[in-house]
């Protein structure tokens, strides 16, 4: 018999592979400045890969860095669900990569693809199987090498993304702890947005082949314009939208963790719900866009800096590719 119990973050794993790329490295590469992509995004820096290095590296590094933190051992993950957009491979996952690699032998897993989305929808589905009372230990990934997909001769997309990993274990919260852990989501989908963003090569609709290679199928095409302009709107729209459901304003929130896409629409959404800045984490400035990893990434910079303890409450929001977005509310467990 089951019974019905809140999930709580118990323990974050980070990685970010250790070759740092500048603004001033890619005005070598494209005609572009360090100034214009500060102005435009915020971004001073990103990590990159090695060449061939696949998305499962880095997320195996980040679970395993989860684990230790945690003290446990990897047979005793029952569930891996990995959010990410460049997966190894179209199948298997990379859950089951990234489950091999680590040893979790009695795991199940499966991946998630919603973009820069992916880790809150992650996070939103593990929680269920840990209220459902199906499961004590989730582990979500979220993991992307981005730089596989971008066109270094594009200053455009090329400038935007890093590569990175980041996990979390979501467990049951223990009697006495009923105001703890992921409280509440909200997610949407508008699929008339998906010729916004979006790699057209590769799939069923454009297998691939020497056309699709010599047209750019398989890289990121994106009109920027478009999705900044959707996601001030909705990131705002999404967060406003929770805090009126409990009766909350920004002033009422201990942090602000949104994906980290582009500054100037974490800063538009935060001025718009009444945040102050003390309570807003940004690190695009150190890792660009990662995608899935921008979050965990955020939330142990968070931790690092001292600025998320126990009892927190904490908004997350997200707009990615597809369109997809997001938004969920949790008091911090630890």
């Amino acid at each position: 018999m089951t019974t019905q119990r809140r999930a709580k973050i118990t323990a974050l794993g980070r990685y970010v592979p250790p070759r740092i790329v500048t603004n001033y490295d890619l005005a070598q590469m494209v005609d572009t400045t360090h100034e214009w992509i500060v102005e435009r995004t915020g971004i001073h820096q990103r990590h990159w890969v090695e060449k061939g290095t696949p998305t499962s590296e880095l997320g195996a590094k980040a679970a395993a860095e989860l684990l230790k933190h945690r003290g446990i051992e990897a047979d005793e993950i029952e569930l891996i669900i990995v959010a990410t957009v460049t997966p190894d491979m179209f199948f298997p996952s990379t859950a089951c990569v990234i489950q091999n690699k680590i040893r979790a032998t009695k795991a199940w897993g499966f991946d998630i693809s919603a973009a820069c989305s992916s880790f809150l929808y992650a996070l939103t589905t593990a929680a269920q199987f840990i209220e459902s009372g199906h499961h004590k230990k989730v582990m979500v990934v979220g993991a992307d090498v981005m730089t596989s997909i971008l066109n270094m001769e594009d200053r455009a997309t090329m400038v935007l993304f890093g590569d990175g990993a980041g996990a979390v274990m979501l467990e049951p919260c223990e009697e006495g702890e009923e105001d703890l852990g992921i409280l509440d989501y909200y997610h949407e989908i508008d699929g008339s947005g998906g010729d916004h963003l979006y790699m057209p090569g590769g799939g069923s609709l454009n297998p691939s082949s020497h056309d699709t290679v010599d047209r750019k199928m398989h890289f990121i095409h994106q009109n920027g314009q478009a999705i900044f302009k959707f996601a001030v709107r909705k990131m705002e729209e999404l967060s406003t939208r929770m805090l009126e459901k409990h009766n909350m304003t920004g002033a009422d929130l201990g942090l602000f963790i949104a994906h980290q896409a582009n500054m100037r629409i974490i800063d538009a959404t935060a001025n718009k719900i009444g945040l102050d800045q003390s309570k807003v984490i940004k690190n695009i400035h150190k890792y660009g866009n990662t995608t899935a990893a921008t979050i965990p990434l955020a939330i142990g910079d968070a931790i690092d800096e001292g600025k998320l303890k126990k009892g927190d409450l904490v908004l997350f929001a997200a707009v990615g590719a597809g369109f997809t977005s997001g938004s969920v509310l949790a008091r911090w467990a630890y």
